[in-house]
């Protein structure tokens, strides 16, 4: 896909992997709208960023696991710029607890931010790509969805959802050329794994990571960037991970 004068909306766009996302999109000539619950100076940074590359920016404050919102923020997004071409969702945020430790609520939270607000994106959004012929949809998993990690039982299943779900909805929209993929990044420098310990975080460059290092925002952001503009591309998810899912000890 061409990205100049399209329009892309990128949901958790104010901060780490959504905003490296909105800014690279940009950069190849898209307009872009940023999605987050607050009007920030993470959000405005991001703004300005954009804006210095001399493309159009909006923010448009959404709660995109409630489905009033999530409809609401695609038709703000095509009464403002006409169009709708790309769907980013990165919008997320950590879950943590055990089975035995965590809440009902805190599970269903789990779902209705990382799944349900696919859903809800989706179905406002797909009905703005079918009559171009020609659309992306960027879904955000983990690398947590893929492999077992102890701590975090809510976080894990919800992200494990949205790769099938990339199938699911790639498969169902394929005859209208929308094609749908996801990325599944692994230990991001990002706020998500600032409370990580140190402990922590020298086990996993020194044992689990096989580059032994830590990833970039931007690397995320620039193999979305490729599933956007590459039509040969759906159904798929790549890992962003340093080789840390190809491990087996």
């Amino acid at each position: 896909m061409e990205l100049t004068n399209k329009v892309a909306l990128v949901t958790g766009g104010t901060k780490g992997i959504g905003a490296a996302t909105a800014v690279a999109l940009a950069r190849a000539g898209a307009e872009v709208v940023i999605n987050g619950r607050r009007d920030d100076a993470e959000a405005r940074a991001t703004r300005e960023a954009i804006s210095a590359l001399g493309r159009r920016c909006e923010l448009l404050l959404a709660d995109c696991a409630r489905p009033e919102e999530a409809t609401r923020l695609v038709a703000d997004t095509v009464k403002q710029f006409g169009r709708l071409d790309v769907l980013v969702h990165s919008a997320g945020g950590p879950v943590n607890g055990k089975l035995l430790e965590i809440t009902p609520e805190d599970w269903h939270g789990a779902f209705d931010t990382h799944v349900h607000a696919v859903f809800y994106l989706c179905r406002a959004a797909i009905p703005q790509l079918k009559p171009r012929r020609e659309g992306a949809i960027i879904l955000v998993s983990s690398t947590a969805g893929i492999r077992g990690v102890v701590t975090n039982v809510a976080y894990q299943a919800a992200k494990g959802a949205i790769p099938q779900l990339t199938r699911a909805l790639a498969r169902e929209f394929a005859d209208d050329n929308v094609r749908v993929n996801c990325v599944a990044p692994g230990v991001i420098r990002t706020a998500f794994h600032k409370e990580m310990s140190e402990a922590q975080r020298k086990l996993n460059l020194e044992q689990r990571i096989p580059l032994h290092r830590e990833g970039a925002p931007e690397q995320v952001a620039s193999v979305i960037l490729e599933l956007v503009k590459n039509d040969y591309l759906t159904g798929e998810t790549f890992t962003i991970d340093g080789g840390l899912t190809m491990r087996i000890a």
